[in-house]
C-alpha cells in the first residue's frame, strides 16, 4: 500500500515547510524507498507561470513545462526526482476540473458542492499522481510526502483540510500520517521560548479533524526538555513525537538534524513501511557534504545583477546552483546582489550613492551573472555590466535574458549598431537582434512561452573553423547534445547570426531545428557563456550545473586547470570517505559534471 505524509503548517506561512517535507523524503528515499512529493498550493491560480518574483518567489519549471513553486525545487534536488506539473495541485486545478466534468455533464442531475465533489476530487488527484513513477527507473512511488501551502485556519485551505480528514480513513490509519510544522518564537526580551502558539495552532488542526503524529518545531536554538513536555502535554503527543527543527548553517543539514531524532524509526513504526538494514550510503554522503561546506575557507564572490534583487527567494535556484558549484570547487560562496537599474546613469543623476555602491560592488565580484526575468525596467543596467565583464575580461554567464542581452551588447559595442534591441522593449529597433518567437501568441499570458525540456544541439569542430574546442561542450563531458529546460517568449535573431560570428562571438549550440540560438560564447575571454536555457533547474547538490560550474572555476582561477585534466570524473566521488582530508586543489580534477 502506498504511505502517505501530509505536512501542514502552523502560526505563519514560509516557516520552511518545504525543507522540512523535502528532507523527510530524503531520509526515507536513503531507506531504500522510492519517495514522490506532491504540494499543494490553495489559491485559484491554475499555476505559478504568471506570479511576482517578488509574491511567490521564483517559478520553478519541470520538465514538461509545468510552471510550478519553488517548493517543488526543492523536492527534486533533495530527492533528486524528475516531478510533473501535477505534482502541483491547486484550487484553480481542482475547481477547473470539476466545472469541466459538470459542463460534460457527468454529475448531471446533482448539485455540485465542496463537499463531496471538491473534496473527492483532491483524493483522487493525489491518490493519481502518488502513482506516477518520478525516479526515471520506471518504478511506482511507496511514499508520497504531500506539503499544504498556507497555514491552518485559512479558509482558502478548507476544501483540502476536510478532503484529508475524509482521506485518513479512505486509505486506513496505518498508511497516513501527519507533520504538522509550527513556529516557536523567543522574544529577545525575555529569551524564553513560547509554545502558546504551537498549542493554538494544534488545537484548530484537532478541531478540523486532522491529529499531527509528529509536531516539527522551527525554532532559533534547540528546544530545551521543558518545553518538549509541555507542548506534548498540551498538544496530546509523547515527548519523542516533538521534533525540534533548529537553524542550522545550511539547508542540507537538515535531514541529518531529523535522522538523530528518530523519525525514520517513527514513521518506519507508525507507518509499518519495510526499511532495509543495509549502510545508507545517501545519507553519508550529505553529512559528508555538509561537513564539508562548514569547513571552506576560501572565498569567491559572484554578483548577481538582476531585477528583483530584494528577495533571495526570486532566484532561489540560481543560487542553489552557485552553492552546488562553489562547495565543488571547496570554496565558500558569496552573492553580491545588485539591482540593475542602480547601475544606469539615471541613477547616478538621482541617486549617486546607491550608484556608485552598485558599481563597487559589480566591479569588486569574481565573475557576474545576469539572470533571466521579463519587462524592459533595469534592462540597461544589465547593458552595462555585461559590457564591463566582456571589457574587462571578467568571467560572465547569462542566462535566459542574460543571454539575449549579450548579444544586445555585442550588437551595439562591438558591431557598431547603436540601437540594437530586443523587440520586447524596442519594437521599432531597426537592428533587432533579439524577436519574438512565430509560435508566440501575445493575447494569452498563462503558459504560452516555451517551456519545458527542450534538446540543444553542439556545433561540430568543423564548423567553428577548426578554432580551440567548446569550453560549454567541454564542461557538458563533451556531449553531442544536452536537455535541459527553457522559459522563454523570445529568441536571437537568425537572421543576424553571420554577422556575430564573423567577429568572433559564437554561437556554439542550436535547437534540433538549427534555428534558435541556444549557447553563446566569445574568443578570447576566459568565461563569456551565455545559455537561453535555465541549467538551474536540473542542478543537484552533488551534481552541479556545467554553465554554473564553469563560471565558479573561472571566478576561482582554476578554470583551466579542469578543462587540461579533460574534465573527467574521478573513479571516487568527490564527496568520498577521504572528505576529511582532501584539499581543494586536488578535488579540482574530481568536480561532477552530471553529464
Amino acid at each position: 500500500m502506498m504511505k502517505y505524509i501530509l505536512v501542514t503548517g502552523g502560526v505563519i506561512s514560509g516557516i520552511g515547510k518545504g525543507i522540512i517535507a523535502s528532507s523527510v523524503g530524503t531520509i526515507l528515499k536513503s531507506c531504500g524507498l522510492h519517495v514522490t512529493a506532491i504540494k499543494i498550493d490553495p489559491y485559484i491560480n491554475i499555476d505559478a507561470g504568471t506570479f511576482s518574483p517578488y509574491e511567490h518567489g521564483e517559478v520553478f519549471v519541470l520538465d514538461d513545462g509545468g510552471e510550478v513553486d519553488l517548493d517543488l525545487g526543492n523536492y527534486e534536488r533533495f530527492l533528486d526526482i524528475r516531478l510533473t506539473k501535477d505534482n502541483n495541485l491547486t484550487t484553480g486545478k481542482i475547481y477547473q476540473s470539476v466545472i469541466n466534468k459538470e459542463r460534460r455533464g457527468d454529475y448531471l442531475g446533482k448539485t455540485v458542492q465542496v463537499v463531496p465533489h471538491i473534496t473527492d476530487a483532491i483524493q483522487e488527484w493525489v491518490v493519481k499522481q502518488a502513482k506516477i513513477p518520478v525516479d526515471g527507473d520506471e518504478t511506482e512511488p511507496q511514499v508520497c510526502v504531500i506539503e499544504l501551502g498556507g497555514t491552518v485556519g485559512d479558509i482558502e485551505s478548507m476544501p483540502f483540510i476536510e478532503a484529508f480528514r475524509q482521506f485518513q480513513f479512505k486509505v486506513k490509519r496505518e498508511n497516513f500520517c501527519n507533520i504538522h510544522v509550527s513556529l516557536i518564537p523567543q522574544p529577545s526580551a525575555t529569551g524564553e521560548q513560547k509554545t502558546k502558539p504551537t498549542q493554538n495552532s494544534v488545537r484548530e488542526l484537532r478541531g478540523l479533524g486532522l491529529s499531527p503524529d509528529l509536531i516539527m518545531c522551527r525554532c532559533t536554538t534547540a528546544l530545551e526538555n521543558s518545553v518538549k513536555e509541555k507542548i506534548s502535554m498540551f498538544c496530546h503527543v509523547e515527548p519523542q513525537q516533538v521534533i525540534c527543527v533548529h537553524d542550522v548553517t545550511s539547508i542540507y543539514r537538515v535531514p541529518l538534524l531529523l535522522e538523530d531524532q528518530g523519525v525514520v524509526g517513527y514513521l518506519s513504526s507508525r507507518l509499518n513501511m519495510p526499511i532495509e538494514t543495509k549502510s545508507r550510503t545517501m545519507l553519508t554522503k550529505w553529512k559528508e557534504m555538509s561537513d564539508r561546506s562548514d569547513r571552506l575557507l576560501e572565498q569567491c564572490s559572484i554578483a548577481l545583477v538582476g531585477k528583483y534583487t530584494k528577495f533571495s527567494d526570486s532566484y532561489a535556484s540560481v543560487i542553489k546552483a552557485l552553492e552546488h558549484s562553489a562547495l565543488a570547487i571547496s570554496h565558500r560562496l558569496e552573492v553580491k546582489y545588485i539591482d540593475s537599474a542602480s547601475l544606469e546613469p539615471t541613477t547616478l543623476q538621482e541617486e549617486p550613492v546607491k550608484y556608485h555602491d552598485a558599481w563597487q560592488k559589480l566591479c569588486s565580484a569574481d565573475g557576474v551573472l545576469v539572470p533571466g526575468g521579463f519587462g524592459v525596467r533595469g534592462t540597461e543596467g544589465k547593458i552595462h555590466a555585461i559590457n564591463w565583464a566582456r571589457k574587462q575580461r571578467k568571467p560572465f554567464l547569462g542566462v535566459c535574458l542574460g543571454m539575449q542581452l549579450a548579444v544586445c551588447e555585442y550588437a551595439r559595442n562591438v558591431l557598431g549598431w547603436p540601437d540594437a534591441n530586443s523587440t520586447e522593449f524596442d519594437p521599432e529597433s531597426k537592428h533587432p537582434v533579439v524577436i519574438d518567437m512565430p509560435e508566440h501568441n501575445p493575447g494569452q499570458m498563462g503558459g504560452t512561452m516555451r517551456l519545458g525540456k527542450r534538446r540543444t544541439i553542439f556545433k561540430t569542430s568543423n564548423s567553428i573553423m577548426r578554432r580551440e574546442p567548446l569550453i560549454a561542450r567541454k564542461l557538458y563531458g563533451d556531449a553531442e547534445y544536452v536537455e535541459e529546460r527553457h522559459r522563454h517568449r523570445f529568441e536571437v535573431n537568425p537572421e543576424l547570426k553571420s554577422h556575430f560570428e564573423d567577429k568572433g562571438f559564437r554561437f556554439v549550440g542550436q535547437d534540433v531545428e538549427g534555428e534558435r540560438m541556444e549557447i553563446i560564447e566569445l574568443d578570447d575571454h576566459p568565461y563569456f557563456v551565455g545559455v537561453q536555457y535555465h541549467p538551474e533547474f536540473t542542478s543537484r547538490p552533488i551534481k552541479p550545473s556545467p554553465p554554473y560550474l564553469g563560471l565558479l572555476l573561472a571566478a576561482a582561477g582554476k578554470l583551466q586547470g579542469y578543462l587540461q585534466k579533460g574534465c573527467r570524473l574521478s573513479p571516487r566521488d568527490v564527496y568520498s570517505d577521504r572528505s576529511g582530508s582532501s584539499t581543494p586543489d586536488s578535488e579540482i580534477s574530481e568536480i561532477p559534471t552530471c553529464y
